[in-house]
């Protein structure tokens, strides 16, 4: 009777380790999505701005990197907290 009270033990702690590391995928992999469309629509703004003036090119082209980085740090801290909380 212990044995199988253990064996469930066991049991309950791999599923739940298991239902984490989904979770922090999950969460990991929309980061990543949200800094993919933020990226992508700072790009599409920064090339219709530059369409309507393109005088202004380095500023706009600063804007755009700032934003871009902006956008990417989302899912670095997404990646950093996923493995923090992993190890």
């Amino acid at each position: 009777m212990l044995e199988l009270i253990t064996m469930l033990q066991e049991t309950a702690a791999a599923a739940t380790e298991s239902s984490i590391n989904v979770k922090g995928g999950l969460a990991l992999g929309f980061a990543g999505i949200g800094a993919g469309i933020g990226v992508g629509l700072t790009g599409l703004g920064a090339t219709q701005a530059v369409g309507r003036n393109p005088g202004a090119f380095g500023n706009i082209l600063t804007i755009a990197i700032i934003g871009m980085a902006l956008a990417e740090a989302i899912a670095i801290y997404a990646l950093v907290v996923y493995f923090l909380d992993k190890g």
